[in-house]
């Protein structure tokens, strides 16, 4: 895992990435991922509705100012030429590697036929990913795909969809181990990330469920993957990408992290949070972020219902502040407990 991958002219420091997340990933929660441990990010998905592009939403998913590279977009959308001009508009604003999404399981998103519903009609995906490797070509970017195993059980249809986007151009294939009918129900299944893998040449990557060291290993045996994609397991838990990368390299387990370095993490990414939303949608869309990472921790739920009636940034941070200075006072590392699962988000 920790050997590099090459996405294009990209070799990436390591095979563990955080995968997209609508209303997650924006430019700070992806930067302090790699700070710990991530190998590569990709963004929230960007329309590819041109009316769209001045809005305010938009401009911050396209806002990469200080990133680290290789910066990789996630765009969205149903017709060919629109996800082409999608491309080469945030090419033109930084991005290095542009990923296609067939995977977001919503509903506003299906019910026009984006995101994994584009699995049910196989030559407008694949017309679309022609398109989007053509705009993409002459500046000398990769296209990458996310998908899902299919639409339903009776079809399932990501080997045969995995063929033909190898064919038109993709270079890496990352499947979620789910049909868009799950959701995020039930388990992920890895044979058909393994179908996928044996089928193809160019780097696969597996998603779904990934949410400790031993499972990290579990899944990389099972599907044979070239890098692996961890979601809502790194929600509230940024650091479980250092873990993961050590436990696969040496077989043991890192100690829990220190209380003062939560601390610390918490306060830096709250700060670029505010900077990035501004301070009145910045503390309310802050909120998420605390309540996981507090949630196993002792007073967590106080903290999270205190918080939730705070509109000031300021204090807002006071009382993060306070409250792991208190929980500092009772123990020096957080409870290896508190490593569990966030609730389900839009993985994308």
């Amino acid at each position: 895992m920790t050997d590099p991958l090459c996405i294009g002219p990209y070799a990436l420091p390591n095979r563990l990435f955080v995968a997209p997340m609508a209303g997650v990933t924006d430019r700070p929660f992806r930067q302090l991922c790699k700070q710990l441990g991530a190998g590569y990010a990709v963004s929230e998905m960007v329309t590819s509705r041109r009316d769209l592009w001045d809005s305010l939403k938009t401009s911050r998913r396209a806002n990469h100012e200080g990133e680290s590279g290789p910066i990789a977009v996630q765009i969205a959308g149903t017709d060919a030429a629109m996800m082409a001009d999608a491309a080469r508009y945030n090419i033109d604003r930084g991005a290095q590697i542009i990923d296609i999404n067939m995977g977001c399981p919503a509903k506003k998103v299906c019910n026009k036929w984006a995101g994994s519903a584009l699995m049910q009609n196989e030559p407008l995906a694949l017309e679309i990913a022609q398109a989007v490797v053509r705009a993409c070509a002459p500046r000398g970017v990769p296209v990458t795909l996310k998908m899902r195993t299919g639409w339903s059980e009776p079809q399932k249809n990501a080997v045969s969809l995995a063929r033909q986007f190898e064919a038109a151009g993709i270079q890496m294939l990352t499947i979620h181990g789910r049909t868009r009918e799950q959701g995020y129900r039930g388990h992920a299944e890895y044979h058909t990330i393994a179908a996928v893998k044996a089928a193809v040449r160019v780097p696969v990557v597996a998603n779904g469920d990934i949410d400790s060291p031993e499972k990290a290993r579990a899944v990389l045996a099972a599907t044979g993957a070239d890098a692996l994609m961890v979601g809502r397991a790194a929600q509230g838990r940024p650091w479980i990408f250092r873990e993961v990368v050590h436990y696969l390299a040496t077989g043991e387990h890192l100690a829990p992290p220190l209380v003062a370095e939560v601390r610390r993490l918490l306060l830096a990414h709250l700060q670029e949070h505010y900077q990035l939303y501004g301070e009145a949608s910045g503390t309310r869309s802050a909120r998420k972020h605390i309540a996981w990472y507090v949630r196993a921790l002792p007073g967590g739920e106080a903290l999270r219902q205190q918080i939730n009636s705070l509109d000031d940034a300021q204090a807002q941070t006071r009382a993060v502040a306070q409250y792991f200075d208190a929980l500092g006072a009772q123990m020096d590392r957080l409870p290896a407990a508190s490593a569990q699962a966030a609730s389900p988000v839009m993985s994308i």
